[in-house]
C-alpha cells in the first residue's frame, strides 16, 4: 500500500512539473515585446511607439493619408460628397522629416524655405505622423516650454523666424496669374499662449495696375483666443476690374497647449467660404459684393510674387498644414482613420514539415493620447476589444511552401484559446486587423505574440530490418513505426557504402516507396555485387510531400546466381 501511494505520488508531482505529456513537445516563438517587430514586415497604416509600455508596442498611425480617392468633394455645403478620382492635393506639409531643416512639400509643388530657429518635435509631441514644427525659437524639450511662464512675451530675436514656401512651377494653385477654382487651406495648431497678434500664416502678392499694384493679402492671426482670418483684395470679379474684401473669425475659443484644428474652404460654384473649428462649421460667407449667397461671384486670382510666411510670431506647434485643389470635406479629423491598419509578418520558420500551431498567445490593450499624455488599458489575452469600440483581429495561415502561402486561407483565432483550425505547414503567418475607437482619438496595440506550436517532426525509423539475398534480387521486412501517423516507408539502396541512392532495381532509382507495407522484393540487381539497405518511415505534409524520418540501421544483402527465397507475404 505503501508502495502504490509512494508511486502516485511521483507520478503527480511529475504531471505538476511537466504540465502535460502533450505540453513537453511543445515550442514557443515569441515576437515583439523584448524580442522586435522586425518580422511584421508589411504594414499599412501600423507602426511602432514606444511611450506605451517598457518596450515598442504596435498601433495605428496617425499620418493622415493623402493617396487617391481620399479626398471626399462637393459643391456647396449641402451637396453629397463623392470621393474624387484623383489626389487634390496641391502642398502637404506633414512635418515628419527627421530635422527641421529637411522640411519639404511632399507634393513637389512648392519650395520650402526654413529658418535655423525653427525646430521640430518628434512622435510624442506630434498630432499626426512622426513629428510636428515648433515655432517661436523655443528650446527642443517641450515640456520645459509648456511649464514656462504664461505670460511670456514674444522677444526681437523670436519673431521673424518663419517658414518659408513659393510656388515651384505653374502647376501649384498660388502660381502666378492662376485663377483658383475650389480650394482648402487646413492645418493643427497647438498654441502655448495664444496671444492676441500672433500671426498664424500670412501670404502676399501683388497684382499689376494701369499706373500701380494693387496688393493681395491672406492673414491667419491670434486675437481674443480666437483665429482672424483676413482676405485683401483675394477675391477679384468675373472681368478682373475689382475686388473684395473678406474677414472672419471663428466662435470658439481656442485653448493653450491643446491641438485644434482649422480649416477654410472655398467653394466656386457659388462663392460659398466656410470655416470649421475641429470638424464644426464656425462661419459661412459668401465672396459676392453682399456677402450673401447671389449675384455675381468673386473668385480667387493670385498676382505675382507670391509667398507663405509660416509661424511668423507664433509660439507653439503645428503639424498637418495642407492646400488642397477642391472644397473638400476630410473623412476625419479624428486622429486615427476609421478604416484602422493592418500588419503582416513574413513566412515564420517552424523548423519542421507539417508542424501544428496550437495557439497564439498576445498581451495588448488600448491607447488614448492626449497631448503628452497617454492613457493606457493592457490586457493579457481574449478578445482585445475595449469599451469605445477599439479592437484587434487576429489571423493565421500556414503551409510546408512559404512560397504557397498567399494561396492559404486565413484563419481567425482568439489570442490565448486553442486554435480548433487545421493550421499546419513548417511556415506560418499571422496578420494582425486595428481598429481605432469609435471617437477615433485611442488606438489598440500590441505588446508582444507568442506562437505555440508542435513541431512536425516525422515518424520515427522502423525496427529490425533484415535482408535475404537471392537470384538478382533482395527481400527486405522490418517491423513497423512505433508513430502512429506513419503514412509508408522509403527503402534507400546502393551499392556504395556510405551512399543511398542507386539505380540498378527493376523497381527503379533509390528510395523505393513501399506504401504502408513492411516487406518488399527489389528485383533486377546485379550478381556478386553487395548491396546496402537502409529504411525510413514517412507522414504526407499539407504539400502531399514526403517528410521522411531518420533511417533504420544498414543492412546488406549480395544477390548469387542460383539463389532462391520464397517471396514474404506483408504482415
Amino acid at each position: 500500500m505503501k508502495t502504490n501511494s509512494f508511486f502516485i505520488n511521483i507520478v503527480y508531482i511529475f504531471l505538476l512539473i511537466s504540465g502535460s505529456v502533450y505540453g513537453l513537445g511543445e515550442k514557443t516563438i515569441s515576437l515583439g515585446g523584448e524580442a522586435t517587430w522586425n518580422v511584421f514586415e508589411f504594414r499599412d497604416r501600423v507602426t511602432e511607439f514606444k511611450s506605451v509600455r517598457p518596450f515598442p508596442v504596435l498601433l495605428l498611425s496617425s499620418a493622415a493619408d493623402t493617396t487617391a480617392g481620399s479626398y471626399l468633394a462637393a459643391t456647396g455645403l449641402s451637396g453629397n460628397f463623392t470621393a474624387l478620382k484623383h489626389s487634390a492635393i496641391d502642398l502637404d506639409l506633414t512635418f515628419d522629416e527627421r530635422d527641421a531643416s529637411l522640411f519639404r512639400d511632399s507634393a513637389g509643388k512648392y519650395k520650402v524655405t526654413v529658418s535655423p530657429e525653427l525646430k521640430r518635435t518628434d512622435r510624442s509631441f506630434a498630432r499626426a505622423g512622426t513629428g510636428a514644427a515648433l515655432f517661436g525659437g523655443l528650446s527642443d524639450n517641450l515640456s520645459d516650454n509648456l511649464q514656462a511662464n504664461e505670460n511670456k512675451k514674444l522677444t526681437k530675436e523670436q519673431k521673424n523666424r518663419p517658414l518659408t514656401i513659393e510656388p515651384r512651377n505653374a502647376d501649384a494653385l498660388f502660381a502666378p496669374k492662376n485663377r483658383i477654382g475650389d480650394f482648402t487651406i487646413e492645418f493643427w495648431i497647438h498654441p502655448l499662449n495664444m496671444e492676441n497678434g500672433e500671426q498664424i500664416l500670412s501670404w502676399a502678392s501683388t497684382i499689376p495696375a494701369k499706373n500701380s499694384y494693387i496688393f493681395q493679402n491672406i492673414k491667419c492671426s491670434a486675437t481674443k483666443n480666437r483665429l482672424q482670418w483676413s482676405f485683401e483684395n483675394f477675391f477679384t470679379s468675373p472681368n478682373g476690374a475689382s475686388h473684395i474684401n473678406i474677414n472672419f473669425s471663428g466662435n470658439s475659443a481656442i485653448i493653450p497647449k491643446a491641438w485644434s484644428h482649422h480649416l477654410v474652404r472655398f467653394d466656386m460654384a457659388t462663392g460659398l467660404i466656410e470655416y470649421l473649428v475641429n470638424g464644426k462649421s464656425e462661419t459661412i460667407m459668401y465672396a459676392t459684393q453682399t456677402g450673401r449667397e447671389g449675384g455675381n461671384i468673386y473668385t480667387p486670382v493670385i498676382g505675382e510674387g507670391g509667398l507663405f510666411s509660416i509661424g511668423e510670431s507664433y509660439i507653439g506647434l503645428m503639424d498637418e498644414f495642407k492646400i488642397h485643389n477642391a472644397f473638400i470635406n476630410r473623412s476625419s479629423i479624428q486622429r486615427f482613420i476609421p478604416k484602422g491598419g493592418r500588419t503582416e509578418t513574413r513566412a515564420i520558420d517552424l523548423g519542421g514539415n507539417n508542424s501544428s500551431v496550437l495557439k497564439v498567445e498576445a498581451s495588448g490593450g488600448n491607447a488614448r493620447i492626449k497631448g503628452t499624455k497617454i492613457n493606457s488599458e493592457f490586457i493579457e489575452k481574449g478578445r482585445f476589444k475595449f469599451a469605445d469600440d477599439s479592437e484587434m483581429q487576429f489571423f493565421i495561415r500556414a503551409c510546408d511552401n512559404p512560397w504557397h502561402l498567399n494561396n492559404r486561407e486565413w484563419v481567425s483565432f482568439i489570442p490565448g484559446e486553442t486554435i480548433t483550425s487545421h493550421v499546419r505547414g513548417r511556415y506560418a503567418q499571422i496578420a494582425v486587423d486595428f481598429y481605432p475607437s469609435a471617437d477615433g482619438e485611442a488606438s489598440p496595440y500590441l505588446n508582444d505574440l507568442r506562437i505555440i506550436y508542435l513541431p512536425g517532426e516525422p515518424p520515427l525509423p522502423p525496427g529490425n530490418l533484415t535482408a535475404i539475398a537471392a537470384d538478382s534480387g533482395v527481400q527486405l521486412r522490418w517491423k513497423n513505426s512505433p508513430d502512429a501517423n506513419t503514412d509508408g516507408y522509403l527503402v534507400y539502396y546502393s551499392s556504395v557504402r556510405g551512399e543511398l541512392f542507386g539505380n540498378d532495381a527493376a523497381l527503379g532509382p533509390s528510395p523505393i516507396d513501399a506504401g504502408k507495407k513492411n516487406s518488399i522484393t527489389i528485383d533486377g540487381l546485379n550478381n556478386g555485387t553487395l548491396y546496402y539497405f537502409r529504411v525510413a518511415a514517412y507522414d504526407r505534409t499539407a504539400e502531399s510531400a514526403y517528410n521522411a524520418g531518420e533511417f533504420s540501421r544498414e543492412v546488406t544483402a549480395r544477390p548469387l546466381t542460383g539463389l532462391s527465397f520464397q517471396t514474404l507475404e506483408a504482415r
